[in-house]
Formats: C-alpha cells, structure tokens, sequence
C-alpha cells in the first residue's frame, strides 16, 4: 500500500486549515466576514453597485491571492477579466488600466478594500 499523506488547505486570509478546498481559498469563517465587510456602509456608500457586485464575484473566483504585507498596506495578486494578466493591487492603488487612469476606483481595489476591513 502506497499511503500519500493529503496536502494540508489553509485559508487565505488566516490560515487556518481548511476541511473542503474552495475556490476562492477562504474558510467559512473569513467568506462570511468579507461578504460582511462587503455589505458595510463604508463600501456601498463610497463605490458604485455594479463595481461592488465585480469585486464580490472576483473575491468568489479566487482572484485575488495576498502576496505581502508593507508596514501599512497589504499587498495583494489580483487576476484580470479574461484570467490573461495579472496585477499587484493594494486598497489605496492598483496597476490595472481601470487603476491608473479612472478617476474611480477599480473592482481590485475595491476586492482588497474588503479583505482589508474583514481583518
């Protein structure tokens, strides 16, 4: 018998292992608090819906993958709509096209916004 031990799954956010894999790589516990922080009063009213309803559907994808912390921001990876390109986005600046030249701000920004208020 060739007996492989299984890979350990940790959640994204707090790195707590995880019982089932799931796609956008948090535990039950951190999903809730960033759908929670993406319903607070600090999100819808300073974002556009449609711009909040992108970011929630990037967050469920997995797209967006923390890469680092800097003393006062957390750097995060986050995966462009087609999946083609990726870019380094913190709540405060992102690389994307949408990030560099709107004047408002783009879903990645807004996805790390969440995370960041969830912790």
């Amino acid at each position: 018998m060739d007996t492989k031990p299984e890979q350990e799954t940790r959640c994204t956010r707090c790195h707590r292992r995880l019982r089932n894999t799931s796609p956008d790589g948090l535990g039950p516990k951190c999903r809730r608090m960033v759908r929670k922080a993406g319903r607070s009063e600090q999100i819808t009213r300073r974002y556009k819906p449609h711009l909040v309803e992108r970011a929630v559907e990037l967050l469920e994808q997995g797209g967006i993958i923390h890469l680092r912390d800097t003393g006062k921001n957390r750097v995060f990876l986050t995966v462009s709509s087609d999946g083609g390109t990726a870019y380094r986005t913190t709540h405060s600046a992102c690389t994307c096209p949408a990030g560099l030249r709107s004047k408002y701000d783009c879903k990645h920004r807004i996805a790390a916004h969440m995370i960041a208020l969830a912790s």
